[in-house]
Order: structure tokens, then sequence, then C-alpha cells
């Protein structure tokens, strides 16, 4: 399809992004250009491409046409300038970070994000130079003390990694942009199916694509989605230096993956009410945290935000982390496995798997106590996972 899609809905251009015919072949489905390097009509050519003079390909590390594919893709869906494929979702964070940052400036980021994004800001980006505080951002009050003089990035995962907190990014990007910072917001939990920052003010948009977008559980890749082609020329210098690119073959993957990412990300969500209203009343539950519940703190903002309150479900179970540990080693459907996003469900123990990097007292200032249990509700059968649940839960 060669006019915009951008009038139509989020499952239209699943299907439909990036989804033109080959016209070298007529191919419906996109060809895998597996190919390194790219030939030149004439030496003149290879230097006006070189130059960015001409339009064309020279380097897979560079662009690809597959990959630009998938590029034209995610964009389309998350409203903003062509996106930026990367080999993997940290690939898409150090990419930001190395483009927009500089030695001497100060992030701010939520507390309970994805364990490794916190690290590396932590104890890597740190050894040169970039400073780095993490606060509870759905506390604006807090998220706006932490600012600093130096401060030129926000950094917000919502909903967040694992305590599915919620933080309000239209609130946010004024804070942001009030102080001169840009705010980045990583979608994964959400996808653009649910929420589309872009559009509520944020600058940059991340996905690590191994999770709902791609939504198979076979490929690791992620995106970086700016708001502005100025934004994506600056981010784009450092992304072809960094070599964090992504392979033809995995592009090709992750469109593949995307077309039915309206589909998956829906069956998953009627899912997740289902269970997360089974866990809750669960007497052997002490508490969940979903954003569809009444009880979730953020719900009313879930429910202004988000187009759907997602498959992420967070709970505890009473007895701790020993008790928690039983249900793990009991499951029989569900799969005991880090990652998320896929079309089965997985289960897992954030504070001794994703985020065991992190310092056991900022795990608990972050909410991630040490019972916390995350599970990723898949496209089963729902009964099915509830009969999971409850013979697992015998069992503690």
């Amino acid at each position: 399809m060669s006019h915009d899609l951008r009038k139509y809905g989020t499952n239209t251009q699943a299907v439909h992004a990036g989804q033109y015919v080959d016209e070298a072949t007529g191919a419906v489905a996109p060809p895998i250009v597996q190919t390194s390097t790219f030939a030149f009509a004439s030496c003149r050519q290879g230097a006006e491409r070189f130059a960015g003079e001409a339009e064309g390909y020279i380097y897979t590390r560079m662009g690809n046409p597959t990959i630009a594919r998938l590029e034209e893709a995610v964009a389309t869906l998350e409203g903003g300038a062509q996106g930026l494929a990367t080999g993997s979702g940290m690939g898409a964070l150090c990419t930001i970070v190395f483009s927009l940052m500089n030695g001497g400036e100060h992030m701010v980021g939520t507390s309970s994000v994805y364990g490794p994004s916190r690290v590396v800001m932590e104890r890597d980006f740190s050894r040169f130079g970039l400073e780095s505080s993490f606060v509870d951002t759905c506390d604006l009050d807090a998220l706006r003390a932490a600012i600093r003089p130096n401060t030129t990035m926000v950094f917000v995962e919502t909903p967040a990694n694992p305590t599915v907190s919620l933080t309000d990014i239209a609130a946010a990007a004024e804070i942001a942009h009030e102080h001169g910072a840009l705010l980045v917001v990583d979608n994964t939990f959400a996808s653009p199916i649910l929420q589309r920052p872009l559009e509520l003010g944020a600058d940059v948009v991340m996905h690590s694509l191994t999770k709902f977008i791609n939504g198979h559980t076979d490929i690791v890749a992620g995106m970086v989605v700016p708001g502005t082609a100025e934004l994506r020329a600056r981010i784009k210098k450092v992304h072809a230096y960094l070599g964090a690119c992504m392979d033809p073959h995995q592009a090709w993957l992750a469109l593949r993956g995307m077309r039915t990412l309206g589909m998956r990300v829906r069956t998953a969500q009627e899912n997740a009410g289902v269970i997360a209203r089974f866990l809750e009343a669960h007497p052997k539950v002490e508490w969940v945290r979903y954003p569809g519940l009444p009880s979730h703190p953020q719900h009313e903002l879930a429910e202004r935000q988000m187009d759907g309150p997602g498959s992420l479900i967070s709970f505890e179970v009473r007895g701790g982390i020993e008790a928690g540990t039983r249900l793990l080693d009991s499951v029989e459907l569900m799969t005991l496995a880090v990652s998320l996003g896929g079309i089965e469900t997985l289960i897992q123990h954030p504070s001794s798997m994703t985020h065991a990097a992190m310092a056991h007292e900022d795990r608990l200032a972050a909410g991630i106590s040490d019972g916390l249990v995350r599970v990723s509700i898949g496209c089963e059968d729902a009964e099915d996972l509830i009969a999971d649940f409850e013979q697992a839960l015998k069992q503690v």
C-alpha cells in the first residue's frame, strides 16, 4: 500500500504498514534482502550516497530494505518519524543515551524500570560522566524534585517492569520540557496498540521488539522511534557507528509477527482480566497489581492514558518468597521463563532473575518485593490458565 496509513486504526496499520508489493517480483510478503553490502552503478553514485546527496543503500549496518520496512511499520503505529531498528531492546536504550546525552549531564528514570536498563546507567554509563537518579515517576512531585540543572533526559517505563505501575506521560512530558529535557518512554509493556506516548508529548519512544511486537518468542530485537525528523537525524548518526544494528532476517520475522499484534494483544488482555480477578479473590494471594483492576493505584490513569490495561500481572503469594518459589516450581501449562509478550504465558521471579543485579535496597524501594511474581499472560484458553494456577496454588 502506497497511501498514508496513519488515517486508519491500529489493527489496520499493524497488518499493512511496511507491507507493499515488491516491485521486482510482485511478492506480497516482503522479501528478505540478506546482504551485507550493495553495489553502486558508478563511482559517482557511491560517493553521492556516502555524502548523503543521493538516496540508496550502502551497507546493511547503515540501512537495508527489509529493515527499513520494519522501521516504517513501527513508526506508523507510534505516529513518529522513521524508526531505527536495533539488535535488542538494550541496543535501543544504549543508542538513545549515546545519541542524546553528553558527559556531565543527568537523567531521571523510573525506579522500577527493567533491571538492565537501570544497571547500565548506574554502573556503566556513569564511568563516562553520565549521572542518573531513579525515582517513583508515578509520583510527579518526586519526578519534579529529582530534576537538576544538568538534567537533559527523563526516561520513563510505563507500565513499569515488573511492578506494572503507571506514569502520567503527558504530565511527565510537561515537567521534562519545562526544564529543557527530553522525555523518552519505553513502551514495551503496552505496545502501540494500547498506548502511543508521542501523542501524549513524549519525544522518543523505544521498544524491545522481542516482546509484543514480534510476539513469538523467537527473536531478540529493539526499535527507537523519534518524534521528529530532527531527532532521528541526531540518533541515526550514532546508531550507524555504534553497531547495534538489526539483521534483515530478524527484521522479517518481526514484521511477520507484527501483523497479528492487535489480535494477540487483545486476546492476552482479555485473558489477563479474568486471571487478575481470579488471583485477587484467591485466599493464598496477598495482593495483585493489574491496571484493569479498580484496586490498582493508577487505575483511573490507565483508563485515561491507555486503550486497554494489557496482559502483565504482578502479585505476591501469602508466605513470601518461599511460597512464591513453590508456586513457580509447580506450574505445568505456564512456562517458568523471563521475557514477556509472547503468545504463551510466561511466569518468573524478578528479584532473583531479571532484577537480580539491582541492589536489594533499590529493589525494595522500587516496589520489587522479594516475593513478587510477574506473569505475562498469553493467548491460551483462560480456563486452562486458571486451572494451572489452581493446582499450583494448592502446592503452596
